[in-house]
């Protein structure tokens, strides 16, 4: 038989950590569709997809875009000059640590900016993160080190609060730890860090000399009169990058616009050092894409703009509200309001779960489909399997995000309020459903 190695050992050590189960579960979900299963899409956290609309007034500044030539050129290799400094100075107004458009660099995307904040960490040098972790964070970790992501506790008993002595403790114990990542407002639980926990987190950081990465994509998607603050405002002279963007609160997700904000890079050799390396990766790219970042300044810098942030608080506060009032009263999980992001998560109680649960999947085809793939698999993934084949309804487990705790993420992004009540009203239907079973 022909031997079909091949000659050296290629694949990198971190390869196996790369999951996405926000999108992996797509592909079961398809499968159903075609057996002709409607399927309702909980699953990934694109505004547009799921109905909104841009406002008018941001495509008209768009489309302007569009029709000069300059538009479709290469931006400078950190982007539009204009743009950053902008951004800068939106970022000075909030007061604490100030920069400039130096250390502003713009990516396609948080995606492609994520792989480049871990992918030039030397692999021994760890960033411990939250549990339940964002994917794309957990997996970019994890595969620049080729172990798994290290992680402190979210306590669902506290309002999913980082654990501070849990995470106090792993990086007095582990010396590999050299940067401290938090997302606030956080995906998936829609938890909002108060000032004080920010301020402990630094705090730490500072003692054990740690770098700090705060994803804060949804910085202007807060309700609910939760009490927090950006990165730069509590950071003091740790260094630190904050990575934010236009897809979520535009919401312009195919736009992939994002960028890093870089806080004390010149009190810090080392660190000065690693940022000019991400920029010289990106430098190696040219450039990320011009025409978002040149509506920058005309969209955020446009009186209509904070209104249109208000506007949108006010929406996803009300279906925070309503979706915890749809669920809070099931019996065998816990759920915890959110207040800030457009995510909830279902946490099931301790022993709730176990194998013999099910639901009623009426077409054989998709029954046989579904046996076939709930095969060790972990007890809440069992569940979102189930609740897929029988409702139609596409949600995220929760160990799908770092986490060994069984739950599961949704979103609050229907447009549509009859059918965005009737599927929250199925879930939790089918959670009592599925329990006594």
């Amino acid at each position: 038989m022909k031997d079909r190695k091949l000659r050296r050992k290629f694949l990198h050590d971190g390869s196996g950590q790369l999951t996405y189960e926000i999108r992996e579960i797509v592909s079961l979900a398809r499968q159903f569709q075609e057996l002709g299963m409607p399927v309702i899409w909980e699953n990934i956290g694109d505004p547009i997809e799921k109905g909104e609309e841009m406002a008018g007034w941001i495509k008209d500044i768009i489309i302007q875009l569009v029709a000069e030539d300059y538009s479709y050129s290469y931006s400078t290799t950190q982007g539009n000059l204009e743009a950053r400094e902008f951004l800068a100075s939106l970022a000075n107004k909030r007061g604490g640590c100030q920069i400039s458009a130096d250390d502003i660099t713009f990516f396609n995307g948080l995606g492609d900016a994520v792989g480049k904040v871990f992918g030039y960490l030397k692999k021994e040098a760890r960033v411990i993160g939250p549990s339940p972790a964002y994917s794309t964070h957990s997996s970019a970790e994890a595969a620049h080190s080729g172990y798994k992501h290290l992680t402190y506790n979210l306590d669902p008993e506290n309002n999913w609060m980082p654990d501070i002595e849990d995470l106090r403790k792993k990086v007095k114990y582990n010396d590999s730890i050299a940067g401290l990542l938090l997302i606030n407002p956080d995906n998936p639980t829609g938890a909002v860090y108060p000032r004080k926990i920010l301020k402990e987190m630094v705090s730490i950081a500072r003692e054990h000399k740690l770098f700090m990465i705060c994803d804060e994509i949804y910085a202007n998607i807060i309700y609910n009169g939760s009490d927090t603050a950006a990165l730069n405002q509590v950071i003091g002279d740790v260094p630190g990058i904050a990575l934010r963007g236009i897809s979520k609160e535009y919401p312009w997700p195919g736009a992939r616009c994002g960028w890093m904000e870089v806080y004390n890079q010149d009190l810090y050799p080392a660190f000065k050092t690693y940022i000019d390396t991400l920029i010289n990766a990106k430098m190696l790219e040219v450039s990320s894409t011009n025409l978002p970042q040149l509506s920058i300044p005309l969209v955020m810098g446009d009186p209509r703009y904070k209104q249109h942030l208000e506007s949108r608080k006010t929406v996803f506060g009300d279906r925070a509200e309503e979706a915890y009032q749809l669920l809070s009263e099931v019996d065998g999980i816990r759920v915890t309001k959110p207040q800030g992001a457009f995510y909830l998560t279902v946490l099931f109680e301790e022993g709730i779960l176990n194998e013999r649960q099910e639901l009623p999947v009426e077409q054989k085809s998709i029954r046989d489909l579904l046996e076939k793939n709930i095969e060790e698999v972990s007890l809440d993934k069992r569940f979102v399997y189930y609740l897929l084949a029988a409702t139609g309804i596409c949600v995220v487990p929760l160990t799908g995000f770092a986490s060994e705790r069984n739950g599961f993420r949704m979103t609050l992004l229907e447009t549509d309020d009859p059918k965005r009540r009737q599927t929250c009203q199925t879930i939790a239907e089918s959670i009592t459903s599925y329990i006594t079973s």
